[in-house]
Formats: structure tokens, sequence, C-alpha cells
């Protein structure tokens, strides 16, 4: 995937979290542990939430910030491998929680270099602080995965 706007990352950003949330669905119909099936039906909502939000903050956010034009911003297709993805379907919760670390991490990832190719400060400013709510999620998220083990 090629990125050259920061309207279009941020498009791309939601389209992820919608492919991250049919994922968990497609999981979900075949996971047999219902603790499993609770997490990422938990997921599923999160990441349809957290999509929203994103769509939300386009709207708002001034048109000339999200026109900053970017050169070679490469991501790898993280829909096709959400599409792809796979586990038996004795998948257990941890599992489950390191795919969940390994998406949200890919995409914090593609913020954070989309932010270190800014030159303006504000735009820079912007996606640093995308990229900390997104890990100050995915450390909440966790820990409430983790409390789940212990129901």
């Amino acid at each position: 995937m090629r990125i050259q706007q920061l309207r279009e990352l941020l498009q791309y950003v939601i389209e992820c979290r919608y492919a991250m949330s049919t994922l968990y669905a497609r999981l979900d119909s075949y996971a047999e542990s219902p603790r499993v099936k609770l997490l990422l039906e938990y997921y599923q909502f999160h990441e349809k939430e957290v999509a929203t939000q994103l769509a939300d903050y386009i709207d708002s956010a001034p048109p000339k910030l999200l026109d900053t034009w970017y050169k070679d911003i490469i991501f790898e297709d993280f829909i096709k491998r959400c599409e792809t993805f796979n586990l038996a379907s004795d998948m257990t919760c941890d599992q489950v929680l390191d795919l969940h670390m390994s998406l949200e991490n890919s995409l914090i990832e593609l913020i954070e270099t989309t932010a270190s190719s800014s030159h303006c400060e504000n735009t820079r400013n912007m996606l640093l602080n995308l990229a900390q709510v997104e890990r100050n999620h995915l450390h909440r998220l966790v820990h409430s995965s983790l409390r789940m083990d212990d129901l």
C-alpha cells in the first residue's frame, strides 16, 4: 500500500480496523472456547469503536492538515493479512491476544513512521499523539484481556 496524503493514511487505518473486526468475527465463528469467543467479540466491538472515533477525527480535522503530502510511505497489505490469517478452532486466549498485539503494533508503527516523515511540526505532533493514544488503548486492552482470564 502506497500512501500519499495524511487523509489517505487515516482512511487506510480505518479500513484496517474494520478488517481486524472482520477477522475477529471470522475467528469467533469457529472458536471452541467460550472465553476465546468472549475475547474475540470484545475485540470486534473495540475495533469498530476505534474506527468510528478516527472517522470522527477526520471529519473535524483541519483540511490543511489532512492534505499533507508524503513521499514513499509504503505499508504491507494489512487488509490481506487480516483476510488470510487463521488460527485453529482450539485457539487460546493467549494466541488471540498475541495476534491482536501484533496487528495493533503494525498500525502504530505505520503511524510513527509517517510521523517521522512529516516535515510540518503540527502534523508530526498530531501523528505522534495519535500513536500514543493507540499505545494507551492497546495497554488498557491487554490489561482488560488479562483480567478476563481471572474470571
